[in-house]
């Protein structure tokens, strides 16, 4: 709509009165009475409130966030490019004798193992580990502030480059998540000087389930499956709202990670990170399908057994841990043990010659994703020697005794890796192990078929890359019990085309995984003192008897109960024989009704008198006023007159409708509720009569009594034929009865 010069005049007038007004509240007077200095000062005190109100707003902080975590990952990227080309260096420097080669491949190893291992223990030990067990258990409620620091971040960091530098099977992506999540949380702790919003403890929980999904995003450029990936892995409940933030800050952060090689002139254009070229108009045919779905259940099979032998390996450590063994004295001995034990058996002119020792990670997965056939009939096919694929042919080998040893080896390897005390992530070598494990499915048919299949005339040959990739999404789906792998392969691949087999291998895999073994984060939960089902630490100390509030409260009343404790809220009744719910009121508010109090009591009595309310502990020493004038006995028989009035919660703020539960709540539910709505607290109600109080503590220690000898029993959605022949072995008894039981006797 247009708008002609008077009106115009109007909305210039309208914002200049709205400005002056505001200037007139804070100097008392119009604006043309200030000085010019004056003016510019308070038109610069209100810019600042604009900037600062912009700088704390929701997308500029999702936007930094991204941004940081993508220079961090290309950062890292490149240091451990340069550690890994310098072991290369090394170890053709010595060519000229195979111990001299032997000594240069395992010994920088091992010493960018042992530095890793030591600067991690020795800065913070919270840094070792995935750091995803410990996310977890802080988005359900229980706050590890000391895995948040910044002490703990640039530890991981710093081992984490070491420890990729090492060439040691483990991956990012683990590491990158609880990165992300200390850099969300830490840059709260600066946004907060801009807005007061990231002062709340709810608000920065949801920034830290962002971080994780810009951690993902930023290791594999994939911002839907990594927005996607924190859903599964790190939220029981996930609050809609972070939709829009992590994509936002994931998709951003995934950009400046792909824009940065391009600037840095490692690459020419934006591209997916394993860019693949498999054939578009004819992706895959309906007699492939069954061949995937085999596939994913022989994943899910081996991502439980991978759990499995996770397991069986840390409850061999504790134990070795537990009787002080000379192995584990210090954090040194058994990861450079384990260092030496792998570089060993990768070594290139050793036994690494049978499994492609001398390829990276990323090296692998370049050649198992690649369109060429390698074989024929078992033979591999002549590659240049520069070429990845040239490390696959051995003229004492064919492919597949090749591709069956790097499996086996490397199953067991990453599994033992991942237990050391460094910061170390299991997705990457899972999907390096499953895009083997299909690369040997898609060679053996293509030997096969070597002529393909034949559709209405038309001859389309196997591609085993294509099998590589859904057996890669199918195994990391198998061990981390997630959907979101299948959209993160295709992100990475850039390959929607074969969206309907990697899907059919991941849900397959998930079924058979979920109904064997936990999740390799919950088995990680399981076997530590975490657990993030029943988190056993918290700051909420509720008393076990239940202290209310009526309407006939006295101020003498309020004063005991706020010195008995430090409840943050209390019930308010409407009397003690009714013990009718009204609502509840905050500590706050009942402190500011005896403020108000006591400057009522001022402006009534002497300007001069001197007024105590109470000091920081809450200890009355002259309660509402002391009068000169006056003997000392008159003024305790006023101070308890004062005391003993009726308190007036007509200015008092009063939740109506605080959270309940009713007597019969069953455990489950009880349990349910505070965790969908992060509760630290509920009351409990009978035909509306407040009958008790339940906090996160009772809580906690009602379902450990709940709990079999042998710990927590998790229940994965597609596991419930998992407990057939035992249902009824552990059933759900306890009420929440039973935790008032002690409040009520």
């Amino acid at each position: 709509m247009a708008v002609d010069g008077t009106d115009e005049n109007n909305l210039e007038k309208g914002i200049y009165t709205k400005d002056a007004s505001r200037l007139r509240k804070t100097f008392g007077r119009s604006l043309s009475d200030l000085s010019t200095s004056q003016k510019c000062g308070a038109w610069a005190s209100h810019f600042q409130r604009l900037f600062v109100s912009f700088i704390g707003a929701d997308w500029i902080f999702l936007m930094i966030l991204g941004f940081i975590m993508a220079v961090i990952s290309f950062v890292m990227d490149v240091f451990v490019d340069n550690f890994t080309e310098a072991h290369r260096w090394i170890y053709d420097l010595a060519d000229s004798h195979v111990l001299l080669q032997y000594l240069a491949w395992v010994a920088y190893s091992m010493f960018l193992m042992c530095f890793a291992a030591g600067f991690a223990n020795i800065v913070s030990i919270q840094a070792a580990g995935s750091g995803i067990p410990e996310m977890k258990t802080c988005l359900r409620g229980v706050m590890l502030q000391e895995y948040l620091t910044f002490k703990t971040l640039v530890s991981k960091v710093i081992s984490l480059i070491c420890v990729l530098g090492s060439e040691l099977p483990v991956g990012k992506e683990g590491p990158f998540v609880h990165i992300g999540s200390m850099c969300a949380a830490l840059l709260c702790k600066f946004m907060s000087l801009f807005s007061g919003i990231y002062k709340n403890e709810a608000r920065n929980k949801e920034m830290m389930t962002v971080g994780c999904a810009v951690g993902i995003g930023c290791c594999f450029a994939s911002p839907i499956g990594g927005a996607l990936f924190s859903l599964e892995v790190t939220s029981m409940f996930f609050v809609a709202r972070n939709y829009w933030r992590g994509f936002l800050s994931a998709t951003f952060g995934a950009f400046i990670f792909r824009l940065l090689p391009v600037w840095n002139r490692q690459e020419d254009t934006l591209m997916a990170l394993y860019a693949t070229k498999y054939r578009l108009d004819f992706p895959f045919d309906l007699q492939e399908l069954p061949v995937f779905a085999v596939m994913g259940i022989v994943c899910g099979f081996g991502g439980a057994f991978f759990v499995y032998l996770y397991g069986k390996i840390t409850l061999f450590v504790k134990k070795q841990k537990a009787t002080n063994s000379f192995l584990m004295k210090n954090c040194f001995l058994y990861s450079a043990l384990v260092s030496v034990l792998i570089s060993t058996l990768t070594f290139p002119l050793g036994f690494g010659q049978f499994m492609a020792g001398q390829l990276t990670q990323r090296e692998s997965l370049i050649s198992f994703f690649d369109h060429r056939t390698w074989s024929n009939h078992g033979i591999v096919a002549d590659f240049d020697n520069d070429d990845h694929l040239a490390a696959w042919k051995h003229p004492q080998a064919n492919v597949f005794v090749i591709l069956s040893i790097f499996v086996i080896m490397k199953f067991w390897m990453s599994a033992i890796s991942i237990t050391l005390p460094i910061p170390c992530g299991s997705f990457v070598p899972i999907f390096v192990i499953g895009a083997a494990f299909g690369r040997l499915v898609g060679e053996g048919l293509a030997t096969l078929f070597p002529d393909g299949f034949n559709m209405d005339g038309h001859v389309y040959h196997i591609t085993p890359g294509v099998y590589a990739v859904v057996g890669a999404a199918a195994l990391t789906a198998g061990v981390t019990h997630t959907i979101s792998t299948g959209v993160i392969m295709m992100e990475l691949t850039g390959q929607i085309n074969y969206a309907l087999p990697i899907l059919i291998s991941v849900i397959l895999s998930n079924m058979i995984s979920q109904s064997l073994q936990p999740s390799i984060y919950d088995k990680v939960i399981l076997s530590s003192s975490i657990h993030f089902i029943f988190p056993f630490i918290s700051n909420f100390t509720h008393p076990v008897e239940v202290r209310y509030i009526t309407l006939n409260s006295t101020y003498r009343d309020i004063f005991k109960i706020l010195g008995s404790g430090n409840l943050k809220t209390l019930p308010l009744v409407k009397s003690t024989e009714s013990m009718l719910l009204l609502g509840s009121v905050e500590r706050a508010q009942l402190l500011a009704l005896l403020k108000q109090r006591s400057q009522h009591l001022r402006k009534e009595n002497a300007p001069t008198m001197p007024i105590s309310l109470y000091d920081s502990g809450l200890s009355l020493k002259k309660f509402f006023c002391s009068r000169p004038d006056i003997a000392a006995m008159e003024i305790e028989e006023w101070e308890e007159q004062q005391l003993d009035e009726q308190v007036n919660f007509n200015n008092c703020k009063i939740d109506p409708a605080p959270f309940q539960l009713v007597e019969r709540t069953s455990l489950h539910k009880t349990h349910t509720m505070f965790s969908v709505l992060n509760l630290d607290y509920a009351y409990v109600t009978s035909i509306g009569r407040l009958v008790g109080v339940v906090s996160l503590k009772e809580l906690c220690k009602a379902i450990e009594g709940s709990l079999p000898a042998d710990g927590v029993r998790l229940r994965p959605i597609l596991a419930t034929f998992r407990d057939r022949g035992v249902r009824g072995s552990w059933t759900e008894t306890t009420e929440l009865r039973k935790l008032l039981d002690h409040q009520i006797s």
